[in-house]
Formats: C-alpha cells, sequence, structure tokens
C-alpha cells in the first residue's frame, strides 16, 4: 500500500512540475527567441541550463569566487539580476544572493521535478532559467537564492 501510495505521489509531482515549467516557458516575454536562435547565441551548457532547466556541477562556476564590485547579469539577455553586495558564502558549490536588484528582475513559479516542491528562478525579462531560491539564507531576507553560475555573466563597476 506504501509503494502505491508514493508512485502515486511520485508521478503526481512529476505532473504537476511539467505543467509548472509549461506555464513558465508559455508565459510572454520582452526578449522572445526561437529554440534555433537561442542555441545560436548561448554556449551549449547555458542553453542546457537557461532553456532546459539544468543545474550545473556544483563548484564548477568562475563566478563562485568572484569578489569584484559589480552586477550579475542573465547570460541570455543582459538584464540585470543580482549586485555583488548581496552575494554571499552559501558552502553549497553555487553562486548565492540574499536578493535580486529588485522584484522586477526575476520571475518564480513552483516545480516539482525532485519529488517535492522547489521555487524555481528564471529572468523575468527572457525567461531563461536560473536556479533555485529557498529560505535558509542571511538576514536582512532570509533568503538564498541559488543560481547557476552558467546562467550569469558578471559586469564589473566602472
Amino acid at each position: 500500500m506504501i509503494r502505491i501510495f508514493t508512485l502515486t505521489m511520485a508521478c503526481l509531482f512529476l505532473a504537476l512540475g511539467v505543467s509548472a515549467i509549461a506555464s513558465a516557458e508559455n508565459a510572454v516575454y520582452e526578449i522572445e527567441k526561437t529554440d534555433k536562435e537561442w542555441r545560436k547565441t548561448l554556449s551549449k551548457e547555458q542553453y542546457r541550463i537557461l532553456r532546459g532547466h539544468g543545474t550545473e556541477r556544483p563548484y564548477t562556476s568562475e563566478l563562485l569566487d568572484e569578489k569584484r564590485t559589480g552586477h550579475y547579469i542573465c547570460a541570455a539577455c543582459g538584464h540585470a539580476l543580482f549586485a555583488s553586495d548581496t552575494k554571499f558564502e552559501s558552502g553549497t558549490g553555487w553562486p548565492s544572493y540574499y536578493q535580486p536588484v529588485s522584484s522586477a528582475a526575476i520571475g518564480t513559479t513552483t516545480d516539482y521535478k525532485i519529488g517535492y516542491p522547489r521555487t524555481e528562478v528564471h529572468c523575468a525579462r527572457c525567461g531563461g532559467h536560473l536556479g533555485h531560491v529557498f529560505t535558509d539564507g542571511p538576514e536582512p531576507t532570509g533568503l538564498r537564492y541559488c543560481i547557476n553560475g552558467a546562467a550569469l555573466n558578471f559586469t564589473p563597476a566602472p
């Protein structure tokens, strides 16, 4: 009986996850490109993450150790997402921030891809998948935006 319930719940979460991703992909964004255009402008890894909702391996991003003052922008469209003064060392292996540059910079959806709900973060301008946000971050927000480094570019302050 427990096996059937577990299997049923797993199927439900997968189905809900697909619908949550589909709703984010069906949204209208300021920057719209065809799949072919995205593949042409993004590296294979960037495409896998930003358009395919992938995750990079932890501790592989060059941005993990970036300490300069500046902004982290969407690698797909150049939209400003996070300021360097909100970055912190989370110990997770992904660049982490406690807040975006503005609430309008990002969008969120719920995803169930791993069997339980998580809040997925995407670029509000192009819809590119960035990572996830969790409620175990530092003050002042208590949030941890755990972001794939391949989804970002860094622009140093002048």
